[in-house]
């Protein structure tokens, strides 16, 4: 643009001058001559112009556009990035959304107790399902009417009851109070606690085929945490820890999910190594079982050995016998023997 404005203040200046050098020069065929020279000069300026200036119009329009191309094209990317990335977060915002509704529906469970409690029951069973070999556990077995355990676990004809507990409600309100409100509510919760335990304890009946111990499992690894870490088991129940009450006083183990894993493992292999004791006991009756019936084979063996030696030693004689008779028949007809004793050898029942 400044370049165009230079030229046309040129060509200003040029007609200008070309005004002044009129005014001074006489009139003639010599100032046509010469007017008809300059405009000459100054079209051929001019022309000289216009096409500088429209090749450098189109580079810079070339320039332009390949410029704007660009722009349009990285535009274009943003804006392509841009639409995924709203359309990803649309969908991770849908995932959030969904998450949302299933904590809201957990929670629902969480505050039924009885939704709550059949969480439990399902947690037990997928745990005891996935360690547990089939056949050797139980769900929901009635020990007598009004008795019905959640699960038991078969060991050697005896069973082991395993109970479900979650004392959710009072254990969230002791988190979240302070002060002589939570020496209250750690009152409750121990008090609700002692009470899971005894119920537990009713499972343990030796008459009925279970063994002289439960556990009491505790879906919730928190609460099984601050338990066993004495944040509010301590100083329970009458001053005794409440771990203490429910192991001492009524034969019930508290079990967490992962300490109830390490349990069951621990019973699988003990399982697995009665199982080969078994196999060993049945494997030494059969070799015994076979010892004997070798010994009496070696008895009979012997017997036909024996049978065997008497056989041939009527052979030999009955052999040695007719040799005699040939040799008295030699004598009466004065002929030679024809008949040569045949001898066998009797087994040798020693090697």
């Amino acid at each position: 643009m400044t370049t165009v404005v230079i030229i046309l203040g040129l060509l200003v200046g040029v007609l200008i001058f070309l005004l002044f050098r009129k005014q001074n020069t006489p009139p003639g065929d010599a100032v046509s001559a010469l007017l008809k020279q300059d405009l000459t000069e100054i079209s051929r300026g001019m022309s000289e112009l216009k096409e500088s200036l429209g090749n450098k119009i189109d580079i810079r329009l070339e320039k332009s556009q390949a410029s704007m191309g660009l722009q349009l094209e990285s535009s274009a990317k943003l804006i392509k990035d841009v639409t995924e990335r709203l359309t990803k977060l649309d969908e991770t915002n849908k995932r959030v959304v969904d998450v949302a509704d299933e904590l809201k529906q957990l929670q629902n469970v969480l505050q039924n107790p009885k939704q709550r409690g059949v969480l439990g029951e399902f947690y037990l069973e997928q745990i005891l399902q996935n360690l547990l070999p089939p056949g050797s556990y139980e769900l929901q077995y009635k020990l007598a009417e009004g008795f019905i355990v959640d699960a038991v676990i078969i060991l050697e004809g005896k069973m082991l009851p395993i109970d479900s507990k979650f004392s959710l409600e009072n254990y969230n309100r002791l988190i979240d109070a302070k002060g002589s409100e939570r020496l209250i509510l750690e009152r409750s919760f121990k008090d609700d606690l002692k009470k899971r335990i005894d119920e537990t304890a009713r499972y343990i009946q030796p008459k009925r085929g279970t063994l002289e111990q439960a556990f009491m499992f505790i879906p919730s690894e928190a609460i099984y945490y601050d338990l066993l870490a004495n944040k509010v088991g301590a100083a329970g129940v009458n001053g005794r820890d409440l771990l203490q009450y429910a192991v001492r006083d009524k034969k019930v183990t508290i079990v967490g999910p992962s300490t109830l894993s390490v349990m069951l493992l621990t019973i699988v292999e003990g399982m697995r190594s009665h199982q080969i004791q078994k196999d060993f006991e049945v494997i030494r009756k059969n070799i015994e079982q076979l010892s004997t019936h070798l010994i009496a084979y070696d008895g009979h063996f012997k017997k036909v050995g024996n049978s065997l030696g008497a056989t041939v030693g009527h052979y030999n004689s009955a052999s040695k016998e007719l040799a005699r008779i040939d040799k008295d028949i030699v004598k009466i007809a004065a002929t030679e023997a024809s008949i040569d004793p045949l001898l066998l050898d009797r087994p040798n029942l020693e090697d």
